[in-house]
C-alpha cells in the first residue's frame, strides 16, 4: 500500500488492522462483509455515503451472492446505523433502491439521520404489470447528519430532442433569463437511465450504475479532499467518480473485487496515455 494511503486509513479511519484488497493513492478497497468493516470504522470519519445495496429480488449474480435476506429490512438497519454513526457532523448519506424498499427504510432513517429528498430517477419502459402501475422511477434517498455541511450547486445542460436538436421546452417564455450555465438540479432525474449501458458494463449480465449517478451525489455534498464510502462496491462506480474528481474513498465489496480494480487500472492506465 502507498504510504500516504496508510497513514490516512490507520489516522482517520481505524481501519490499521484489516488489509486492504486493492488501493491507489487515495482511496483502498476492501473484500469483506459491509458492517463487519463498517464496524471498525472510527465514529464521525466519512463526509459521504453512496450505497447501492442489492435488492432483495432473490437475483444469482454468478457469484457466491444470491440476493436473498429474509431478514433484509433489519440488516438494512444495522448498516444504516453504522453509516449514520460513521458520518461526520453535516455529512450526507444517499441510498439508491426501488421505491418498494425505500418506503420501507425511510422509518428507520428517519431516526438516524435529518432528511433532505427523495429523488426520482426515471426509468424507461411501460411493461404490463397486471393490477400494477407500471413503476417508472427508482429513489435515491438524500439524508444528512443534521444541517449540511457542505451543498454545491449543480446545473444540467437544456434538454434538446435528439431527432431536431431543438429544445424540448420552453420555460413559459422566460428561456433566455436561464442561467448560461443550465438549469439547477431538482430531484426529478430524467436525463440518465438507471442502469449502465452493456458495452460498459464490467460485470456483464449484472445491473451496474450508470456513473451520473454517483457522480452527481458526490459532486452535491462533498469538496475536494473529503472521503466518500460505498460499502456495496459493485461494479466500481462511486470509486471511479471519487478518483476523477479528487475525493478520497474507502470502498468494500463482499464478492467482486478483481472487477472494481481492473476497472480502476484500466481508468488510470488511460489517463496516462492522455497525459503523455
Amino acid at each position: 500500500m502507498t504510504t500516504c494511503v496508510v497513514a490516512l486509513v490507520v489516522r482517520k479511519y481505524g481501519l490499521a488492522n484489516l488489509e486492504p484488497y486493492y488501493q491507489t493513492a487515495d482511496g483502498a478497497l476492501y473484500n469483506g462483509d459491509s458492517i463487519e468493516i463498517m464496524r471498525f470504522m472510527k465514529s464521525d470519519s466519512i463526509d459521504c455515503i453512496f450505497a447501492d445495496p442489492p435488492f432483495n429480488l432473490g437475483k444469482d449474480y454468478g457469484t457466491k451472492f444470491v440476493d436473498k435476506n429474509e431478514n433484509y429490512v433489519d440488516w438494512c438497519g444495522d448498516w444504516m446505523a453504522e453509516g449514520a454513526r460513521i458520518l461526520t457532523e453535516g455529512g450526507a448519506l444517499f441510498i439508491y433502491c426501488m421505491p418498494s424498499i425505500a418506503v420501507r427504510l425511510v422509518e428507520r432513517l428517519n431516526r438516524l439521520l435529518t432528511f433532505r429528498h427523495w429523488i426520482a430517477l426515471t426509468m424507461k419502459g411501460s411493461y404490463p404489470r397486471g393490477k400494477k402501475l407500471y413503476p417508472a422511477h427508482y429513489a435515491l434517498l438524500y439524508y444528512t447528519k443534521g444541517k449540511p455541511k457542505t451543498f454545491n450547486s449543480i446545473r444540467t445542460p437544456v434538454q434538446t430532442c435528439r431527432h431536431c436538436g431543438g429544445e424540448i421546452k420552453d420555460y413559459g417564455g422566460h428561456r433566455k433569463a436561464l442561467n448560461p450555465l443550465g438549469l439547477n438540479l431538482t430531484d426529478f432525474w430524467d436525463d440518465t437511465s438507471p442502469n449502465r449501458h452493456a458495452k460498459y458494463k464490467v460485470r456483464p449480465g449484472v445491473n451496474e450504475l450508470k456513473i451520473t449517478i454517483p457522480k452527481r451525489a458526490v459532486l452535491l455534498s462533498t469538496n475536494p479532499g473529503d472521503t466518500v464510502l460505498d460499502p456495496f462496491g459493485g461494479g466500481g462506480s462511486t470509486y471511479e467518480v471519487c478518483e476523477q474528481h479528487s475525493r478520497k474513498w474507502i470502498g468494500i465489496e463482499k464478492y467482486d473485487c478483481s472487477v472494481i480494480r481492473t476497472r480502476l487500472q484500466r481508468m488510470q492506465s488511460q489517463l496516462q496515455a492522455e497525459a503523455v
